[in-house]
Parts: structure tokens; C-alpha cells; sequence
């Protein structure tokens, strides 16, 4: 099943109140919003009721998503807006130090699209992972733990030749940019070759 099939089946199934099916979604999305969030710097109370209040919107509207593999934009749209909200409202409030009677200033982000390009960026790769056979995903994803795994560590684990690591790796990564979720991601957003000076 693809990626995109996948995503879809959840979605109508979610939509018909299956419970399994929806928890699947939040498991998949919730870094993805959480990201988003975390980008504006909201208050950490903030956090928590901006991430229930985009899935509450997402259940509000869930039977209206009529493309759904566009549920990851749709998610990063609505968390962008949720987090405006609240931007909008703390500024309202302005907090005054007892001490010196003066307003105390927070600390804004000055553009989040970086952190949110990243967060589109890493669910990509997610998505992308999942289209992606067993042995690939996980030869990706022994070299890229923190630390990444040695070709030796890697041979070691998976049984595979220290010699024919190399190449695998390299055809799984070529299999990992071809994959649906990467093209899409790479297709919407043509600056992404280069995040932060570094390729991505």
C-alpha cells in the first residue's frame, strides 16, 4: 500500500469515527504539528491548547478534506493560524515587572518559516521511509542514528558485507528522494535543497 493510499484509507476511516484509525493519524502528524508550534515560542501552557484545538479542528472538518494527501498542509496551515491566535492574544495581555514597573517583553520568533520548512521536511522523510522496504529503512536508519552506526555496526547487526553496505545505502537513499512523500514535499517547497546552508 502507498503512502499516499495509506494516508487516505485513514483519513476515510477517521471520518466514520474508527477510533484505531485516528489515533494512527495523530501518532503520525502530531510531530509534525508539534513542530509548527513550537516555532512561534508560545508559553508552554499555550502549546498544549493549540495542539488540541488543530485536532479538534481536524475532527471538525475531516469528512470535508477532499485531497487527503494534502492533510499535511492542511495540518501545518491550521496550526499556523491557531498559533497567530494566540500570538495575538498574548500580546493583548502585556505582563508588567512588579519590580520596576515596567512591561516585560517575550520573546517572538522573527520567522518561523525556517523551523516549519524543517518540520514539512522531516515528516517527508517520514512518509517517504514508510513507502520504503523493511531492510531499507532500516539500513537508513542505522546510519542516520545519533551517533550513526559504522559500516562494522551495521554489518554486524544485519548480517550484510561491509562492502555491499555502501552501495545499499546508496540505492536506498536514491529509492528514499524518488519516494511519493519526497516528491511531493520537494515539489512544493523548490527552495528545500538546501536547508540552513546544508543540503537537505
Amino acid at each position: 500500500m502507498t503512502e499516499e493510499s495509506e494516508v487516505a484509507t485513514l483519513v476515510q476511516a477517521s471520518a466514520k469515527g474508527d477510533e484505531t484509525a485516528w489515533n494512527a493519524l495523530v501518532r503520525r502528524y502530531a510531530p509534525l504539528v508539534l513542530a509548527v508550534i513550537r516555532s512561534y515560542q508560545l508559553a508552554a501552557a499555550d502549546v498544549q491548547d493549540v495542539s488540541q484545538t488543530v485536532w479538534l479542528r481536524l475532527v471538525e472538518h475531516l469528512a470535508d478534506l477532499r485531497a487527503p494527501e494534502a492533510l499535511p498542509g492542511w495540518l501545518i496551515t491550521t496550526t499556523q493560524r491557531e498559533c497567530g491566535r494566540y500570538q495575538r492574544r498574548a500580546q493583548q495581555t502585556l505582563p508588567i515587572d512588579p519590580h520596576s514597573d515596567g512591561i516585560m517583553r517575550q520573546a517572538t520568533t522573527v520567522d518561523p518559516s525556517l523551523d516549519i520548512l524543517r518540520a514539512e521536511l522531516r515528516q517527508a522523510l517520514r512518509d517517504g521511509l514508510a513507502e520504503l522496504s523493511a531492510p531499507q529503512q532500516r539500513l537508513l536508519r542505522l546510519r542516520a542514528a545519533d551517533p550513526p552506526k559504522s559500516y562494522q555496526e551495521i554489518s554486524e547487526l544485519i548480517g550484510m558485507p561491509i562492502g555491499s553496505i555502501g552501495p545499499s545505502l546508496r540505492r536506498s537513499l536514491d529509492r528514499l528522494r524518488r519516494t511519493k512523500a519526497v516528491q511531493a514535499y520537494l515539489a512544493t517547497n523548490p527552495d528545500a535543497s538546501r536547508i540552513g546552508g546544508r543540503p537537505a
